[in-house]
């Protein structure tokens, strides 16, 4: 499978519970802290909903 790394580059200061929900569930808490993930369907959906508050890259 894929890896992909993905970091936080906005904070989630105003966002929906459901966004903030999303991003804890990925793992990230901080601005700029970075996870890396193995693709599946369910984590694509995950960086869809909040694709505006992270950066995605091939790890």
């Amino acid at each position: 499978m894929a890896k992909v790394k993905i970091t936080q580059v906005k904070s989630q200061i105003d966002r929906p519970q459901k966004q903030k929900d999303t991003l804890r569930a990925i793992g990230l808490r901080k601005v700029n802290q970075s996870v890396v993930k193995e693709v599946t369907p369910q984590l694509e959906g995950m960086i869809k909903k909040v694709d505006h508050l992270i950066k995605v890259e091939e790890a």
